[in-house]
Order: structure tokens, then sequence, then C-alpha cells
């Protein structure tokens, strides 16, 4: 065969000949033929066509002719499937989602790669509809959830709400569950949707109760690796060793005041900060554990960094993405301790313009490990420990320099999203004692304008050398889920035409005006839904949500792949210049990694959510018949949901608990409306509300309705009633 031939075999160029114009479906035999394909080499061509048909890349049409999806109006993608019963197909080569009824989902689940037929109709909502004729890739191949006996046969109720189908549990394949345990099961196949799917139980986790039983779970349900394989912990041992004698290498920045501000609790410092007065400005140095010195690419250790793709931060533990060997020792900027850097030196003048910057690696040893509070408190005037007089000064200068970059970044419309964080407070046993929201202070925001800063600097250096990175981009919002914002905003009485091209200072303007107000968070975070999400991709596209037209990770090597990969490419150039080998290669590399990065950062934010929300429901259970605070977030045909004011999560107020009147649900103007009295229950109402039930297998809080906002609740055509009269 010759070379051209011989290439014909491979994957690639089969698609490439099959998509050209002159191609007209063919059986598999016929193909091979028309690419002289001989007697010996068409067994490994028919594998080659087979694999591209289980890719969903072709296609079997009518008669066992070859074909492309998209020249059939299929399509292949991946499916998120809703809460409540419907999927949305995000197509390959497609902008819009597809939707899919649940009564054309056939067998898949959520997160898998299928194969969609288009369909001629359209939703109630305008969107494009389709069907899944194939399940490609199954994404979920182990499901944790309930085990319980039944009458005929065992079965499991799934903890993931996307599955919505018990799994029948194969006889003999239980491992001695009992009703009411957490199990993990594995799935034995599924093909016919009528029927519910078959697995078996791998694991027992133990009661729902049981200590740390809600945590594994959750690490089981995302399927997070917990210990680190054997050779890689063995690896982290070995490239440890020795690593001092790379200190005398390295220009020696042990002269600078630097020191870390990180939580209380912080046990892994990525960064550390330093601070010099200019005439008429500042130098910022912003100093980065050089994880990549340690962590080599094709090792043990690079290959489960990137499988992990990012740490996760559970209410009770830390799954690191790297061995504590690292991540808290000798990567980690403690403090008197000599450590490799990556640094970053910014000149700004006073008004937060860079002058000049400069890159080097380094050795720093931090003259302290400050906390958020601690340095808030310097800030407020209060009383800290002697450790501040030496640090004052420099503090000081920080909080200046600080003020006017934040103040730099929103008039060019960068979107300063104040969304609370939970804070949950465990003892011993994991039990949950208070919950909360951290209160994000000042202290944060200098951190944070530092830390954008840096990255910021470290893309515009790639820009400005013209060399491929990976970014972290954010593109603009969908115009159709910014009117549906728009929408819902008119529901709490702003009006906000939105357009395609809106620049994101007319965002930024919305957030400041909501600022103060009681429908703040629910204005932050009805805006953060309705933006795009941002993602790691070599395709430098800006970062919207920021208003920076060029943006990277490099700040936290020690917990996220994408700013480890950074250091290694700043350390890869030479005269501004990659290698000419390796400029042949980094392109696909940055695709794969971009990839697994966003998707491995996903699965962590899932998670991070659960674990949670897992926390949040375990305390409200102890709390049934308390009454609480709290804001209509969100209205739905069977009652409304309430961010509650305290302990800070939402519950679901069913309008079934409403016996006042018939409530109906008023989608146009997104509201409860009472049939008789006209009540009216809408996004944003203040409430006072007490819980009813909760149900943590569900992980469903359940409120009832103690008094209203709008008691004095308007009547068509009538004056609204006196609060004390109507309670009579």
């Amino acid at each position: 065969m010759s070379k051209i031939q011989k290439k014909k075999t491979n994957g690639s160029d089969i698609l490439d000949f099959i998509r050209d114009k002159s191609y007209r479906p063919m059986r598999v035999r016929e193909l091979a033929r028309s690419v002289h394909i001989s007697e010996d080499e068409y067994p490994a061509f028919r594998r080659q066509i087979k694999k591209l048909l289980d890719d969903g890349d072709l296609v079997m049409l009518k008669r066992n002719r070859i074909g492309l999806p998209d020249a059939m109006g299929l399509m292949t993608g991946v499916i998120s499937i809703t809460k409540a019963g419907p999927g949305y197909c995000q197509c390959d080569n497609r902008d819009e989602e597809v939707f899919i009824s649940p009564h054309h989902l056939l067998t898949a689940f959520n997160g898998d790669r299928v194969l969609v037929r288009l369909l001629p109709e359209v939703n109630h909502r305008g969107k494009c509809s389709g069907e899944v004729i194939k399940i490609l890739e199954r994404r979920l191949s182990e499901i944790v959830g309930t085990f319980q006996h039944g009458r005929s046969n065992d079965y499991l109720v799934p903890d993931t709400r996307s599955v919505n189908r018990n799994i029948n549990i194969l006889r003999g394949r239980t491992k001695g569950a009992q009703s009411g345990e957490k199990v993990v099961i594995k799935l034995a196949g599924w093909d016919n949707p009528y029927l519910n799917p078959d697995g078996e139980v791998i694991e027992r986790l133990g009661y729902p109760d049981d200590p740390g039983v809600d945590m594994l779970a959750i690490i089981r349900k995302y399927q997070l690796p917990e210990d680190f394989p054997g050779d890689v912990e063995e690896e982290a041992g070995r490239v440890v060793e020795g690593w001092e004698e790379e200190i005398v290498r390295r220009p020696d920045l042990t002269g600078l005041t630097t020191f870390t501000i990180d939580p209380v609790d912080a046990r892994d410092h990525d960064d550390a900060v330093s601070i010099k007065r200019l005439d008429g400005g500042w130098r910022l140095g912003v100093h980065i554990a050089d994880v990549s010195h340690f962590v080599r690419p094709q090792t043990n250790l690079d290959r489960e960094a990137i499988k992990r793709g990012t740490s996760v931060y559970f209410p009770d533990r830390v799954i690191p993405m790297l061995p504590e060997e690292l991540s808290n020792d000798v990567c980690s900027l403690k403090p008197n301790r000599r450590r490799l850097t990556y640094s970053i030196f910014i000149d700004f003048d006073s008004h937060g313009r860079v002058r000049n910057y400069e890159l080097t690696l380094g050795v720093i040893k931090s003259r302290a490990k400050l906390s958020y509070e601690e340095v808030q408190d310097f800030f407020d005037g209060k009383s800290v420990s002697d450790r501040f007089e030496q640090l004052a000064d420099d503090l000081a200068e920080m909080r200046r320099l600080a003020a006017v970059l934040l103040e730099r970044r929103r008039e060019a419309g960068s979107l300063d999203f104040d969304l609370p964080e939970a804070k949950i407070i465990l003892d011993e046993h994991g039990n949950v004692i208070e919950i909360g929201n951290r209160v994000r202070r000042e202290s944060h925001r200098v951190v944070e304008e530092f830390m954008l800063a840096a990255n910021r600097q470290v893309a515009y250096h790639f820009v400005h050398l013209a060399q491929p990175t990976l970014y972290r981009v954010h593109d603009r919002p969908n115009l159709e889920k910014l009117e549906a914002f728009s929408y819902l905003l008119s529901k709490l009485g702003y009006r906000f035409p939105v357009s395609a091209t809106m620049p994101a200072k007319d965002f930024s303007r919305l957030l400041e005006t909501a600022k103060g107000k009681p429908e703040e968070e629910l204005v932050n975070e009805l805006l953060l839904r309705s933006m795009a999400k941002a993602v790691y991709q070599p395709g430098n596209i800006g970062h919207f949500g920021l208003a920076f037209n060029h943006y990277l990770h490099f700040t936290s090597p020690i917990r996220r792949y994408p700013d480890l990969l950074v250091h290694r490419l700043l350390k890869m150039l030479h005269g501004g210049r990659y290698p000419a080998k390796f400029s042949q290669k980094i392109g696909p590399m940055l695709v794969t990694a971009g990839k697994q990065s966003s998707e491995m950062e996903r699965r962590a934010m899932e998670a991070e959510r659960d674990a949670v929300r897992a926390k949040q429901v375990a305390y409200m259970a102890g709390q049934v018949g308390s009454e609480y605070d709290g804001i209509i977030s969100g209205v739905v045909t069977f009652g409304f949901f309430v961010r509650l004011i305290g302990p800070e999560c939402d519950g679901l107020i069913r309008a079934s608990a409403l016996d006042d009147d018939y409530y109906r649900f008023d989608e146009a103007n997104y509201q409860m409306v009472g049939a008789r009295k006209g009540r009216i229950f809408r996004l944003g109402d203040k409430v006072r509300v007490g819980v009813m039930r909760v149900n943590k297998e569900a992980r469903e809080i359940d409120l009832f309705l103690v008094a209203s906002a709008r008691d004095t609740e308007k009547v068509a055509g009538k004056k609204p009633k006196a609060q004390k009269k109507r309670r009579k």
C-alpha cells in the first residue's frame, strides 16, 4: 500500500474522505474499496470505522450505509438533564442548545455524550427540539444512593436527581447491604428506556446519620479521588530531596518584606506579597510558589495533578491536587522559611496604570503569616499583635494601591459580584454547630486586586510576545439569557434593556444601583446565572466579567493545574519564543489541558455546593419549628423558594401549604396569586417563615408562612387592608 493509501486507515483521513463533496453514503466494504484498502488491511479499517461510529463521528444509515451525522440532521453533544425532567444538549457544532423532552431522552443520564436527531417542532420557549437516538459515552458508571429491599427485588434510589430512575440490584450482588444504607453501585447496562437499569453494589458507605457518611457519599457521587496512588506518593517524596540546592542558583529576594494573607485555617500558601513606594506610584511584588520546579511534565505527579485538575474544598476536609509533602510543606510559603517562587514585580503610577513589569524566578522568606481577620482589624484601627509594627507601613501602602486598582477596574466596567460564601462550623465529629456566611472584607479585596493584577500582567506578557498559552476566558452573555434576566429584573422594579453588544459597564452600574438594597444579593445571583461560564482555552477572547482584554491563572499552582501549566510555559520561553519542536505540539496540548481543567473545575464546584447543602440541611433538621426572616428567591408552579437570613440557605413554601386561598402561578409576572383575595407573592418579597419539615435524603427544606411584608396585600380595585385587621 502506498503512503497515501496507508493514511486512509487513519480516522481523521477517513472523515476527510467522507466529508468530500463527491462522497455518497456507502457500505463499509464499498468505502474500503474506494480508499484502496486491501484484504489484509480490511480488519483494521473496519475497527477504525466501528470506533468512528461509537464516537458519533459517523452514523449508520439505512441499508447499512455510512454517513456524516450533520448531513442527516444528527448531532453529537453532551446532555444536561434538569431536575424537572427535560434535557438540553449542547451540540458540538451548534451554538444553541437543543431541547430534549423527557420521553425523548432514551436512556441518557446527565452528562452523557449522545447522538441527537433534530425534530421539526420547537418547545414552548422557541428552542429547537430533538431526540436522543444513541448513547455514545456514559459519564456515570457508578451511582451513589440509598439501598432498599423491595417485594420482588432490591433497588437503589439514586442521590443524583438527574438520574430519575431507580436502579434494580442484580440478585446476589448486594454485598449484604441493608435497607436505608448509602451504597455505591456499578451500572450493569441500560438499553431499554421502558425498564429500569440494572446494577450491582460495589461499596457500602453506612447509614446516612453515621459520622462522615454524608461527605463520603458526595465524594463517591462525583468520583473524587481521595488517596494518592503509591507511585505518586513515592515520587513526591523523591522530588523534595535536596531541593535546597536550587536556592543558590536563583536571585535572592529574601531581603524583601514579604508576607502571606490567607484564611485563618489555611495550610497551603500559594502567594506572598511585597510593596515599595515609588515616586508617583508603587512597586507591587506578587510571589507565587514555584510548584513547577517539583512537578515536571509527563511524571506520575503531573498525570495525577491534571487528572484531578483542582483541589476540592469541603466543610470538613480538603481533597488536594498535590500530595501534602508538596502542598503543605516545600511548596507552601511558610513564614521564616526559604521558598522557591516565580515572582512578578509590577510598577504602577498613582492612577493604577502599569509603567513596567518584571518576571523572575527567585527565593523569598516570608516575614509573617497573616489572616484576613487580623489585617481587617489593623485596617479598622483595632488592637493587633506586635508583629504588625514592622508591617504597618507596607499594609497601609497596599491598602492605598488596592483602592486605586479597584476603582480603576470598576471604571472599566469590571463586575464585582458580592455573593455570600457559606461558613460552616463543625465539631470534632463533623456535626454542624453553626452556619452562616463568610463576610467579604476589605482585607479580602486587597489580596484579590493584587492577584487579578498579577494574572492580567502575565497574560499580557504572552500576548506581547505573541506566544500561545492557556487563558482564562469569559464570553459575553447569551442574548436569550440576558432577555430572561431583564424580564426577572422588571419584576423587582428595575428597568434594564439588554442587547447582544452591551458592555460590561452596564452590568456594573446595575450592581451599584442594587447595592445596599434588600434585593442586592438576589440581583447579583440572577445576573451571575445569566452569564456564560468562564473556561480555560488557548483562544484569547478576553474576560467579559472582569472587562479585561487578556487574563489567565498564574497565582495558585498548588491548587489549580492551569496555573502550574502557565508557570511551565513561562520557563519554556527563551528569547521570547518557545523552542521550535515544542511550538509544533503546544496547540493540541493546550486544547486538551483546557478542556480537562474546565471540566474538573465544574465537577469541584458542583461537589462543593452539594457538600455545603448537605451540612446546611443537616443543621436545619434540628431547627424544625424555628422562625426566620427571608426573601423570595424563586417562584415556580408549585410554590416559591425563600432565602433564609441567618442560616443563609434556601427552603420551599409549597402552594399546598398556603391555606388561606387557592394560589396559581402567574408565569408572565413571575408570581403566585391568590384566586379569591388576590394576595401576591413575588420575587424579592420579604417574608417571615418557619421550618416545617426537613428531608435530609432529598436535601429539601419545607417552610411555612408566618407573615409577609405584603400582608397589606393588594386586592384588585381595593385599597390594601391593614395588617392588624387582616390577621383577625
